[in-house]
């Protein structure tokens, strides 16, 4: 992209009290928490590996990259000038750099092959950095990364497929997978009627000489330019899970036919398309009937990715917010010395380093759950919906605010904050809506008690560091008690506030003291539904030189 020096003065003005033209910055220094959070919670290698990212993701030249990709959205080419079909969708050069830049450095393999060794802390913080560059073509990088889980449910395919997953490239061609040595994965659950209710689900699988046979529509297929699908159809076993890959064993196109792409609120660099199955050839994945616990080993992993991602858009928000009020005069002050500015902005960073700090913890649990250990094994089961739903419900008021420091300004697309906003509640929908991951919240408890006992223990360990999470902590265990009924109605509150007082633990036990207190008396007692409204005594100016430290 063409870079421009701009002009102070004008025919009728000079521009004046605006921030600088940004510049490179580098995105993990900049970062405290998340720093700190590595520093605990994963092994050296883990933040070394991570420096060049940092730099990358916070030059201006990603920056403009993510820019481009989200002026210049994907293009559906059903045809080519002969009318042949194509079914294909054509994307800006900008999204294949971004491609490029996540997948030729192994961001998608490396929870796979450093597994048990830090790497779903790895993994999870590159997504978080690469999140900050542009959201939505991290999807992509999710699902393929996610995509493994559901393939170690057949030898086979988990041996056909497995080392284009993890090489260490992007290869944006349509060839078969045996002509490319770099693959990604996409998938396709949904159907019009039923939405998340995926038992609903009509497409039809029938086994033939050569294989299977998938027939129906999906509603959402997300990067339909993938070279395998994870899909669900039905079989007469029940619900079955299949692979189908974008060309057949002879080397011809699947017959999965795209319908139109989606005209998204947000997440507008990454396509996601209605498809229909029209005799698609396809490999069953894991047993037969139990396509949905076999897709949910992937979903788990998806669903860490879409607690992280709100996270990292509220830290660079928070940044954008901080730079200009930095700079900005109002009323014959700096913005950033004004009283309820700080209060607002403290507030924020609060919630960052709170979603930093569960976000690692969970992709701790991962790589736990990988080495065998039990007490990880619990929590991994857990941890993904606690710090989704409640990580994706903070996302769009914080962009809000974040958008109101900016003033108008912020409200224009040359801003970030607009495509932040349109962006914040994709990960709230995908993988599972709010009520549909509080119930889920439920079913561990039922299914998985070791997880509640888990999740306890982590609380108890911060046990007396604060009167507010001690109160909290003896409600929670109150209302635990209720009958299921009640329970169902109450998941909302009950998800909630497990989210917030696990992060409270986590902040007690890791952060400054006065960190970790303040959030734990501003949120769990005579909590606000808004931003701002801090403890008078609230230890600001610490909270606010964690921003950028």
């Amino acid at each position: 992209m063409q870079e421009y020096a701009p002009r102070a003065r004008l025919a009728t003005h000079e521009v004046t009290n605006q921030p600088p033209p940004s510049e490179d910055r580098h995105l993990l220094d900049d970062d405290l928490p998340m720093r700190e959070a590595l520093a605990r919670e994963a092994p050296d290698w883990v933040a070394e590996r991570l420096a060049p990212l940092g730099r990358d993701v916070g030059s201006e030249r990603v920056r403009a990259l993510g820019e481009a990709a989200n002026h210049h959205p994907p293009e559906l080419r059903l045809f080519d000038r002969y009318g042949r079909r194509l079914d294909a969708v054509d994307y800006h050069p900008a999204y294949h750099e971004l491609m490029h830049l996540a997948m030729d450095h192994g961001w998608h393999a490396v929870a796979w092959q450093e597994e048990g060794r830090g790497g779903h802390q790895a993994h999870v913080a590159a997504l978080y950095l690469l999140t900050q560059a542009e959201p939505g073509f991290c999807c992509p990088v999710t699902m393929t990364h996610a995509a493994m889980p559901a393939l170690r449910h057949s030898p086979s395919l988990h041996e056909h497929w497995s080392p284009g997953l993890l090489h260490w490239d992007y290869d944006p061609r349509a060839l078969p997978a045996e002509r490319k040595t770099a693959l990604t994965f996409g998938m396709a659950m949904t159907e019009k009627q039923g939405g998340s209710d995926v038992r609903a689900n009509t497409t039809q699988a029938t086994p033939v000489a050569d294989g299977w046979r998938l027939n129906g529509h999906k509603w959402f297929c997300s990067a339909p330019m993938s070279d395998a699908f994870l899909t669900l159809a039905q079989t007469d076993e029940g619900l079955g899970c299949f692979l189908v890959p974008r060309f057949t064993p002879d080397g011809e196109r699947n017959a999965i036919e795209l319908q139109r792409l989606k005209d998204k609120c947000g997440n507008r660099a990454n396509a996601s398309a209605e498809i229909e199955y029209r005799d698609a050839w396809a490999e069953p994945l894991g047993e037969p009937g139990r396509g949905i616990a076999t897709i949910l080993s992937m979903v788990q992993q998806t669903r860490l990715d879409a607690a992280t991602a709100p996270v990292a858009m509220m830290r660079q928000a928070l940044s954008e917010a901080w730079r200009h009020v930095r700079a900005r005069h109002a009323f014959g002050r700096c913005l950033a010395e004004q009283p309820l500015m700080r209060t607002l902005l403290a507030d924020m960073a609060l919630e960052v380093e709170a979603g930093v700090a569960l976000t690692l913890r969970t992709a701790r649990a991962f790589d736990g759950a990988a080495r065998g250990d039990a007490h990880e094994t619990a929590l991994a089961r857990l941890l993904p919906a606690l710090a989704k739903y409640w990580h994706n419900k903070r996302a769009p008021g914080f962009l809000a605010e974040a958008m109101e420091c900016l003033g108008g300004i912020g409200y224009v697309e040359e801003s970030p904050l607009a495509r932040l906003y349109r962006e914040a509640p994709v990960n709230s929908i995908w993988e599972g809506s709010g009520n549909v991951i509080c119930l889920d919240v439920l079913r561990v408890f039922g299914r998985h008690p070791e997880a509640l006992t888990a999740l306890r223990q982590e609380l108890d360990a911060a046990r007396g560091a604060s009167p507010a999470l001690d109160a909290a902590m003896q409600e929670l265990v109150t209302r635990l008690e209720a009958p299921p009924d009640t329970l169902e109605r109450q998941a909302r509150w009950l998800t909630q506030r497990l989210a917030q007082c696990l992060q409270g633990a986590l902040l007690l036990q890791h952060a400054p003291a006065e960190i970790g207190e303040t959030f734990c008396r501003s949120r769990l007692i005579d909590a606000s539904p808004v931003f701002g409204t801090l403890p008078a005594d609230a230890p600001e100016a610490a909270i606010l030189n964690r921003i950028q430290a």
